[in-house]
């Protein structure tokens, strides 16, 4: 596999839907590879002040999306961080064009069974309102996934340990890591 052309930044975001497993996976590389991990819903939070459900239940969803983006953005003064992205990041267009700009998306492309098999805690996902709705949502979704992704990664029934070789096998073929 050839390297993927050389961006501004050299951030690799994670992107896909609830339950696929970003935030254990940039946890686990960047244990592997001694590099930086956030997640852009944590940082959302420390930003607001609130959990995610808290802003989704009192500002609604159009203002964590723009939290989010404000996030985003902020990530250009960093350097190689590995970023675990919220399952709707892909909802704002100027995020995946943020994305791109900062770094690399990789895609964990997974169905639905995957995830609710990993959603543990549906009270903490203000998006998930029942299996059918995520059914709906990841439908909506994976096209938006999809044009975001610079590499993509099955992760249907696969282990933690498995996506997080995989994905560190993927990011060192193509000169990422």
């Amino acid at each position: 596999m050839p390297s993927l052309e050389k961006r501004g930044c050299d951030h690799i975001f994670f992107v896909g839907f609830l339950g696929a497993g970003k935030s254990t996976l940039a946890r686990n590389l960047g244990h592997m590879f001694n590099r930086r991990y956030v997640d852009t819903d944590r940082l959302v939070e420390r930003r607001a002040g609130k959990t995610v459900t808290q802003i989704f239940e009192s500002d609604g969803e159009a203002a964590f999306r723009i939290l989010e983006t404000k996030v985003l953005k902020s990530l250009s003064t960093g350097r190689s961080l590995l970023v675990s992205c919220g399952g709707g990041i892909v909802e704002t267009p100027c995020n995946i064009e943020l994305i791109h700009e900062l770094g690399y998306c990789v895609y964990l492309d997974g169905d639905i069974d995957d995830s609710l098999r990993q959603i543990r805690r549906s009270d903490t996902r203000p998006d998930f309102r029942s299996e059918s709705h995520a059914a709906d949502l990841l439908r909506h979704r994976r096209p938006l996934y999809q044009q975001a992704a610079d590499l993509t990664l099955d992760i249907r029934g696969k282990s933690f340990s498995e996506v997080g070789f995989e994905c560190a096998e993927l990011l060192l073929e193509s000169g990422l890591l």
